[in-house]
């Protein structure tokens, strides 16, 4: 007997790589020193996300041609979204999306030296709510911009 693919089967497979990935970046500081500031960015940010977009490409490759609907209008999308395996697409599309905007942020932060504690709560908003999480980082870059040093004073000999 084989295992049937399904649409359920491979939503629980890309969302617990997508969990993983989260993992990953949210918990970079517990890495060992040597790796924290590659491979979780790595793995979290591209390795897992790009998994994902294969599996988004397979299921546009064989499923989107001949279906009703489309993207020029409202209802034309939601015509799209009424076939199983389209919402598939729809929803691991926004798993490769955001896991990847997240890597970008924490990559980013770091070269700005945001602390990491300051990016889990950004961290976390991008996981639940993509857009408004990247809105709430770069709000964050902002108040926290890196202003020049200081002149040095001379001091008198």
């Amino acid at each position: 007997m084989t295992a049937q693919i399904n649409p359920g089967l491979i939503f629980q497979i890309c969302g617990q790589l997508a969990m993983l990935g989260w993992l990953c970046l949210l918990l970079t500081p517990l890495w060992p020193r040597r790796v924290r500031e590659y491979y979780p960015r790595l793995i979290g940010a591209i390795c897992i996300p790009a998994i994902i977009a294969v599996v988004y490409t397979a299921v546009i490759v064989t499923h989107w041609s001949g279906h009703p609907g489309g993207f020029n209008s409202l209802d034309a999308v939601m015509q799209l979204f009424t076939d199983r395996w389209l919402v598939l697409a729809g929803w691991v599309h926004y798993l490769a999306f955001d896991l990847f905007i997240g890597g970008w942020e924490l990559s980013d932060s770091r070269e700005r030296r945001i602390p990491h504690l300051a990016m889990v709560p950004i961290l976390l908003l991008t996981f639940f709510f993509g857009p408004i999480g990247f809105l709430a980082y770069l709000l964050l870059r902002t108040i926290l911009r890196q202003r020049p040093p200081a002149p040095a004073s001379r001091q008198a000999a």
